[in-house]
């Protein structure tokens, strides 16, 4: 049951900080469809960033050393360069919907097919290969916590809660849900949110009343940007070790169908985030799941071929959308070039 709440959290994380990337350019007005594309350039400035630090032995003193403090503040950082190149990715986005009013399906669209294109290209010059990986080491030595790093002994038992939430873990699941909080009550219990939903609802009343619509769907934006490209690095850190090629295996994609199963709502979107990485977790390690912790891999004895497991989170997106779009109700003005001469 640890190792199923374990993988689930690691799934539905980035799902989770995601899918609240794409609320909060929804709810300014433009649509972002380039999450998975900022994901992808998102995972390999991340581990751009971790290699070239490891290469010039900025932090070897620190692992030689097991100053988890320093590794775990490394890992943070390259969270925020992450966010702040996927905040500026998100820009060409900003610009084509807000200054030129082009079709922001369209512009979203060519984001995703240029990201990884990009990422690929770039790879090739830097590793002469199709995938970047950390320097040296791997995700688990440098970054996750475990029973070691707090002091104690691998032999002891912390109980349920402790080995669950404590032990195998990364500071940078943690520090999501946080953020997820923090910009949640942004976004419903502040002056700036009311102002950034406001431009989603009804752009001609905001700009009335004096709040400047193109800015605000800026700040949507970015903030969005800077939130994928976050969660392409928390992705590739915890489920990929720390490596880029290209590919996060849909999850902006799937973050999507969670903020619309969610209905835009931040608790709605971590409970579905929950529900898909629950299944996520199934489809990719169905094989070593023992449920009950009696020794039996019952979804491996079951005689279902594999393709089915890997299949099934997108099979669970397909129903769930087609039985809660109908009641989803979207930003009014989602999607619609704001121009002042028409109020």
């Amino acid at each position: 049951m640890t190792f199923l709440i374990q993988q689930t959290m690691i799934y539905a994380v980035p799902l989770m900080i995601v899918a609240l990337a794409g609320v909060f350019a929804e709810r300014s007005g433009i649509i972002n469809l380039a999450l998975e594309g900022i994901m992808i350039l998102g995972a390999f400035i991340g581990v751009l960033f971790v290699n070239i630090m490891q290469t010039n032995h900025v932090y070897d003193a620190a692992k030689a050393a097991g100053d988890w403090v320093a590794l775990q503040g490394f890992e943070l950082l390259a969270m925020l360069v992450a966010a702040i190149f996927g905040a500026i990715f998100s820009l060409l986005l900003s610009f084509a919907s807000v200054n030129l009013r082009a079709d922001q399906t369209i512009g979203g669209t060519a984001l995703n097919l240029m990201a990884p294109a990009l990422v690929l290209f770039l790879i090739r010059i830097i590793a002469n290969q199709n995938t970047l990986q950390m320097a040296t080491g791997d995700a688990a030595s440098w970054f996750m916590i475990k029973k070691t790093t707090l002091g104690y002994a691998k032999t002891d038992d912390l109980g349920f809660l402790g080995n669950t939430f404590l032990h195998k873990v990364y500071l940078a699941t943690y520090v999501c849900i946080i953020i997820f909080v923090v910009l949640s009550i942004l976004l419903y219990k502040t002056r700036f949110g009311l102002r950034l939903r406001s431009c989603g609802e009804n752009p001609q009343a905001a700009d009335s009343v004096g709040i400047n619509v193109y800015k605000m769907r800026y700040a949507g934006t970015t903030i969005s940007g800077a939130l994928a490209g976050m969660g392409g690095f928390v992705y590739a850190l915890t489920t990929a070790n720390c490596t880029a090629n290209g590919d996060v295996a849909g999850f902006g994609f799937l973050a999507l169908a969670v903020m619309i199963f969610g209905n835009w709502k931040p608790l709605n979107i971590a409970g579905a985030s929950l529900l898909f990485g629950l299944f996520k977790c199934i489809a990719a390690a169905y094989s070593s799941l023992d449920i009950n912790g009696d020794g039996v891999y019952w979804l491996a004895e079951i005689g279902i071929s594999s393709h089915v497991y890997r299949m099934l989170p997108y099979l669970i997106t397909l129903v769930v959308l087609a039985f809660t779009s109908k009641k989803s109700r979207a930003p009014k003005a989602e999607g619609i070039p704001y121009d002042k001469s028409q109020r």
